[in-house]
């Protein structure tokens, strides 16, 4: 183990609203639609920039191709109708998840990384990239409702977010914490899980961002928070090291079993919010397709690329410590699920 603090970021320096290409028009809308609600308030009406405008009722609003039950028969057999309302809650409950992700691990982690609440105190540099990092987040919170929102009105319906129950690595987080010990282990579950969230979240979102056949406004929605999480997959990285370098030996144990946790949760297919989804559809024989899918060999993890956050563990020099299984480390969007 070397005994060496990691220095802090020389050259993380966040967008403090998230890049885009200005000659891309759907891209442009968006983030238009982000500065504009800034200076507004809610007693002023005032004409927004139409995302609605640049919708393609013709295309779908989520890649078939990461639906985890894609080859089933029972949604081969669907008509176009019901397969295009599953897609529109795929990218729904997307939305929904990245949303609870940012809003209740994410940004607290910063939080806490801001308020010097961890055993290695963050310098100044670090404070910046954490504190613009939280205003990218933020911005990000608000193009995802923006774009469920915009799903709503232009498919013609409710796709109500709040019938989903809460995203599978939320709901592990909470678990995680109503088992820790005391406030110590409670701050480094949540730095843990937002880790793992914040290095291994892009191979994910290359899938729907470079997507070209699905919805431009999605596409374009995914495609802008990508860039941002790059940068801030630097951050969580820098932040992690410094803390495990100024931890004991049994909170080190804890720490790198708290990312195996949020490892597992955030790869692992959320069963209970497709039967919600299936609840909420009608879709005949539904229920019984997940079942099949959930028991199948290899589908119970969502597999992506984890090369981040295996250099991080490596960085860490505690590959050896940690329990998961590397090998399975590959990206594979068969096994890629909406619900993460």
């Amino acid at each position: 183990m070397s005994s060496r603090a990691p220095e802090e970021p020389t050259e993380i320096q966040p967008p403090e609203i998230p890049a885009h290409d200005p000659d891309d028009p759907v891209e442009n809308a968006v983030i238009a639609r982000l500065a504009g609600n800034w200076h507004r308030r809610a007693a002023v009406k005032r004409e927004e920039p139409h995302l609605a405008d640049l919708f393609e009722l013709a295309r779908d609003d989520y890649p078939e191709k990461i639906l985890p039950f894609r080859d089933h028969p029972t949604f081969r057999a669907l008509s176009p109708e019901d397969r295009a309302r599953l897609l529109s809650w795929a990218w729904i409950s997307y939305n929904r998840t990245t949303v609870l992700l940012e809003g209740q691990i994410v940004n607290p982690a910063f939080q806490l990384g801001l308020d010097g609440k961890f055993p290695q105190p963050v310098g100044e540099l670090m404070q910046r990239s954490l504190a613009q990092a939280m205003v990218d987040e933020q911005y990000h919170t608000l193009m995802h409702l923006n774009a469920s929102a915009v799903t709503r009105r232009m498919r013609k319906e409710a796709f109500a977010d709040t019938a989903l129950p809460k995203p599978l690595v939320v709901r592990e987080h909470e678990a995680r914490l109503a088992s820790c010990a005391d406030e110590r282990e409670r701050r480094l579950t949540t730095l843990a899980f937002a880790t793992v969230a914040e290095i291994s979240i892009n191979a994910y979102l290359n899938l729907i961002a470079e997507d070209t056949e699905i919805q431009p406004v999605n596409s374009a929605t995914v495609r802008i928070h990508n860039r941002d999480e790059y940068c801030h997959a630097s951050i969580c990285a820098v932040l992690a090291e410094q803390v495990h370098h100024a931890l004991g030996d049994a909170e080190r144990r804890f720490f790198l079993d708290s990312l195996v946790a949020g490892l597992e949760a955030f790869v692992g297919n959320d069963f209970r919010a497709w039967h919600r989804i299936m609840a909420e559809t009608g879709i005949r024989g539904g229920h019984e397709m997940l079942d099949d899918i959930q028991h199948a060999g290899g589908r119970r993890r969502l597999v992506q690329d984890f090369s981040g956050l295996r250099k991080l563990v490596e960085s860490l020099d505690a590959v050896d410590d940690v329990d998961f299984d590397w090998s399975r480390s590959v990206t594979d969007s068969d096994a890629l699920s909406p619900t993460r």
